[in-house]
């Protein structure tokens, strides 16, 4: 569809927890330890402890997907791009599918419309494109683990889980199709989509954590104009944010 004097309107959706119901990067990451690239021992002793505080709702979710991002990172060093493409394909031929009936529904709908559907997740990009053709999106932005000259990654990342980075993205994708960004939309669930969120007309919280739920209820601007939406088992509800509370 085309806005107001010609320009496009979007539809921008983070990844982990808003259309997979899990995080992908978790998936890359056990098929890592499965093929010996990363050590078992730190799943066991570095990522599987903040994952049990955040199943027992003790810990940040967040924090569990930064420990994983970090090992990550030294666990890809030296690996050649074909490496960790091949398994990025395996992980989402494999487990793709798990995605929220919500989004998932949105996403057809976006298409319906002609809009723009663009991906600006925290997961490495080469999962990121895969999941991007599965869903035939129209372009993606992921996190971006650096390589030389002979394809190999450095241990250098360039990281797309913040605000800051989510921003800049849209602010990318605004300039390269002419975004109407004021009609446009915005799908995210924790607090580093919050940018995203501020910088659309439409942006929909899907299952936020605590974290992005209380920045939500803070910002006026943000509370005013955000719908969210909560997804459980196989019942979707809608949320009035005037009647939510944090308890």
């Amino acid at each position: 569809m085309i806005s107001g004097k010609g320009m496009n309107v979007a539809a921008f959706f983070d990844i982990d927890g808003t259309l997979y119901r899990e995080g992908l990067i978790g998936e890359l990451f056990k098929k890592l330890v499965k093929y010996e690239i990363i050590e078992p021992e730190k799943w066991y002793n570095e990522v599987r402890p903040e994952y049990q505080k955040w199943d027992k709702r003790q810990g940040n979710y967040d924090n569990y997907l930064l420990k994983m991002a970090d090992i990550y990172v030294e666990a890809v060093k030296g690996l050649h791009k074909s490496q960790v493409e091949f398994i990025a394909k395996k992980v989402v031929n494999q487990k793709g599918d798990r995605v929220y009936t919500y989004t998932r529904d949105r996403i057809v709908w976006h298409k319906a419309q002609g809009h723009k559907i663009i991906i600006i997740s925290g997961s490495p990009k080469e999962l990121v494109r895969e999941m991007a053709l599965k869903y035939g999106f129209d372009d993606y932005k992921g996190a971006d683990y650096l390589m030389d000259d002979n394809l190999e990654y450095t241990g250098e990342v360039i990281p797309m889980w913040d605000s800051n980075s989510k921003r800049e993205a849209i602010l990318h994708f605004k300039d390269k199709y002419f975004i109407d960004v004021d009609n446009s939309y915005a799908y995210g669930d924790t607090a580093g989509d919050f940018s995203m969120f501020k910088s659309v007309g439409h942006p929909i919280c899907i299952n936020p954590t605590r974290e992005l739920t209380k920045k939500v209820l803070e910002y006026e601007e943000v509370r005013d104009k955000i719908k969210i939406i909560v997804e459980r088992k196989d019942v979707v509800y809608s949320i009035n944010p005037d009647c939510l509370q944090i308890l």
